[in-house]
């Protein structure tokens, strides 16, 4: 039995193929933007995911690299794209691409992204490319799908705790699931498996975004990477605010409007206004209840999963990294 690679082995790994990724081609301009951003770094964990699932199953890792690095691939295609829409300035503390050159570059850039990595996608054993093509196209159309309820709830007043959780489950657990099925799938896993690592990634995605909207308001700035309360800043509906108004009460109601209705406030007296609704109406707790019970049927799934505890061991701890921002 082969011994399983820590996450930090695999994020090695994963990197120096992505540097080895050959994206010199002319024209520069369309080109080298596509570099550019990869080049910021990251976790990298989505590919991970894929490489941490063949390491499981003891698969030689370069029979799924083409999926990891597609993966990775189709992951930045969407960041390019999404700073657009968000006009978004900066991405990993340096300039977003359509401000370093411009939102035609950016957009043609991240298409060549999505195409690039489509390409290596497939890069896979006959048996396994239908159902790798038909995973791969509903995850794309549901990210897409995901990105698109998020802008349509920055102008939609009532958006109800139901559709946030569907938005987060498109925009960001979809990929999250379909890094772990496409990983067990080339990895030739029983089909409960692929089905239980799928629902894995779901649920833990959700419950990941989940906690990530509690510690944007509750979370240390030192410990979390981010401004505190940009949340509440950015007027953005997230868990907290859409628990809070659904169990509001006039007064609180009326405050939850103001402040998220305008910009023009000093920001520290919008916070603390918000956040004093927020625990009056103990937000905190319920969404905190709400993760645990995703983080529940997500180690539910796992714990199904049929392969020995000690080779689930980085998957456990990839939940801890996830889930606690430790690396």
């Amino acid at each position: 039995m082969n011994n399983l690679k820590s996450i930090e082995e695999l994020q090695g790994i994963l990197s120096q193929a992505l540097e080895e990724l050959n994206l010199t081609h002319e024209p520069s301009e369309l080109y080298n933007p596509i570099r550019y951003l990869i080049d910021l770094g990251g976790k990298h964990l989505r590919p991970v995911l894929v490489l941490m699932i063949a390491d499981m199953y003891e698969l030689d890792l370069n029979k799924v690299m083409p999926q990891a690095l597609g993966v990775e691939l189709f992951h930045n295609f969407t960041l390019m794209h999404d700073d657009i829409m968000d006009e978004a300035p900066i991405r990993r503390g340096k300039p977003t691409v359509h401000e370093k050159w411009n939102t035609n570059v950016a957009i043609l850039s991240g298409d060549v992204l999505f195409v690039k990595s489509y390409q290596l996608i497939v890069k896979t054993e006959s048996r396994f490319l239908n159902k790798i093509l038909a995973l791969f196209n509903k995850t794309a159309i549901e990210v897409c799908e995901g990105q698109q309820l998020d802008m349509n709830f920055e102008t939609q007043v009532d958006v109800s705790l139901s559709s946030y959780v569907k938005m987060i489950r498109l925009k960001t657990a979809v990929l999250l699931a379909f890094s772990l099925k496409i990983g067990a799938l080339v990895a030739d896993a029983s089909y409960e498996d692929q089905e239980n690592l799928y629902h894995f990634g779901i649920h833990i995605g959700i419950a990941f975004q989940l906690m990530d909207d509690i510690l944007d308001v509750y979370g240390d700035q030192k410990d979390f990477g981010k401004q505190v309360a940009g949340d509440i800043l950015s007027n953005k509906k997230t868990c907290l605010y859409i628990t809070a108004y659904e169990k509001a009460n006039i007064d609180q109601r009326k405050v939850l409007d103001y402040y998220f209705s305008h910009q023009d406030f000093e920001p520290k007296k919008k916070v603390l206004e918000v956040i004093k609704v927020y625990d009056a109406i103990g937000v905190k707790t319920l969404c905190l209840e709400m993760m645990a019970e995703n983080h529940a049927l997500a180690i539910g799934y796992l714990n199904a999963v049929s392969v020995t505890e000690e080779r689930k061991s980085v998957l456990f701890k990839f939940i801890e990294i996830l889930m606690l921002r430790v690396n």
